[in-house]
């Protein structure tokens, strides 16, 4: 088990993710040193993460939550509310790609990914309308669906 002391923790950069806003989801290709920011502006920001230099700013849906990045296929994913998963394909560590837009489901942000089978978990259910004044939409109930995304 690993212990360490928050104290002795540091900041060690600040970056702007610019032209993203509203950040909210990460991942990282620990090999090329690339940090994947998934931002609410339907954009995927792609880091240098020594420099904070940014290298490229691919198009994602909407409604994003989550990040991952599978480093045996080299391809970054961003889970989309609009009921998108976005595909961007690393071709070299100086340019990226969107290679896919899958559909899936409204509402399915929440992503894991298999690094064994590189197949993506999302959730979602189904919703009932907005209420009025509402800022989400309510979930019906026994409608929960797990949905696996696989070549």
């Amino acid at each position: 088990m690993l212990a360490f002391d928050a104290r002795d923790l540091t900041v060690k950069g600040r970056w702007s993710v610019a032209p993203g806003k509203q950040p909210a989801g990460m991942a990282m290709d620990r090999k090329n040193r690339r940090l994947f920011v998934t931002c609410r502006n339907e954009k995927m920001i792609v880091l240098d993460a020594d420099s904070g230099k940014v290298i490229a700013t691919p198009v994602i849906g909407k409604g994003i939550d989550a990040c991952v990045f599978d480093s045996e296929t080299n391809l970054a994913f961003s889970s989309n509310g609009d009921g998108t998963l976005t595909v961007v394909q690393e071709e070299s560590p100086e340019q990226y790609k969107v290679a896919a837009n899958v559909k899936t489901e409204i509402g399915a942000r929440t992503m894991a990914l298999d690094a064994k089978t590189h197949n993506i978990f999302l959730v979602t259910a189904k919703f009932k309308p907005a209420a009025a004044g509402a800022r989400r939409c309510a979930m019906e109930p026994d409608s929960f669906v797990v949905l696996e995304v696989g070549r």
